[in-house]
């Protein structure tokens, strides 16, 4: 079993610009500040391309949480994936799509999860991670639309 969600956002950005900034390592620190988010090991400033692995640490309910993501599929500047290699999750994939629109770009992400621990982990799915993950991917979009972001 898997959750997905997709999340729209529209952005005053160009597609290429945008499409750097979603894979800049030091932006999505920034944007996740609130959870004392760090890398630990690969990757850790800059931009990531395909193959790159970066291993974040972060504070999500009350906890101390480790994911080891890498690139898995890159297409400069419409689309690239990362997919959590070692962390919390049974499966994790998250895809970023940078389409031009309207002067700016609609950038849509699309995220696919499955929790561990069987029949409790599938409660917590749908009852709150589905709704946690959506809320920490829209704080990164407005982090990226705002001030808060130099390309």
């Amino acid at each position: 079993m898997t959750v997905s969600f997709a999340c729209h956002t529209h952005i005053q950005r160009e597609p290429a610009e945008l499409f750097d900034l979603a894979r800049n390592v030091d932006a999505h620190l920034g944007s996740m500040a609130r959870s004392r988010e760090r890398t630990v090991a690969g990757v850790v400033s800059g931009l990531l391309s395909e193959g790159d692995e970066v291993t974040w640490q972060a504070w999500h309910f009350a906890l101390p949480l480790r994911m080891s993501s890498r690139i898995t599929q890159f297409h400069f500047p419409d689309s690239f994936t990362d997919e959590q290699v070692r962390g919390p999750f049974r499966f994790f994939r998250h895809l970023h799509e940078f389409i031009p629109d309207d002067g700016g770009t609609l950038m849509i992400d699309r995220v696919e999860f499955a929790a561990p621990f069987g029949v409790v982990g599938r409660l917590a799915e749908k009852a709150v991670l589905g709704r946690y993950l959506r809320n920490l991917i829209e704080q990164r979009n407005r982090y990226l639309a705002g001030s808060g972001a130099a390309a």
